[in-house]
């Protein structure tokens, strides 16, 4: 899905949704505002889970789907060979500086995230997230 819209965005007919929890994440990655509570902390690192997926575990073993990378890299490439001088077209529609925010968001969001499992730790909360 993401591969097949990607000539879109690239043009700046669709954009992503940015989720506002990451938009307050790089506003103030370590704000403590309203976060008194072990169970507000909760509800907000939870609220960082739903987008950006589960934290790392220790433990877990890293596996890659070797056959699924493949596929992936292939239709990257057709779609890239798509639109003519493609990394311009991205500058210029704004796509290309769009994704840098969005990755900004992201490490904001991880940074966060990362910031309030601390502070959950150290406070010693029990609940789980």
């Amino acid at each position: 899905m993401e591969i097949g819209t990607q000539p879109a965005r690239d043009v700046g007919l669709s954009k992503k949704k940015i989720p506002p929890v990451l938009e307050e994440a790089l506003a103030d990655p370590y704000s403590l505002k309203g976060l008194k509570t072990c169970a507000k902390l909760v509800a907000e690192i939870q609220r960082l889970n739903d987008v950006l997926g589960p934290d790392y575990q220790t433990g877990n073993e890293y596996t890659e789907n070797r056959t699924g990378k493949l596929a992936e890299a292939g239709g990257k490439a057709i779609v890239n060979s798509i639109i003519p001088f493609r990394s311009l077209v991205r500058e210029i529609s704004g796509a290309a500086p769009a994704d840098r925010h969005l990755e900004a968001l992201g490490d904001a969001g991880l940074a966060r995230r990362g910031f309030l499992r601390g502070v959950h730790q150290k406070q010693g909360c029990k609940q789980r997230f």
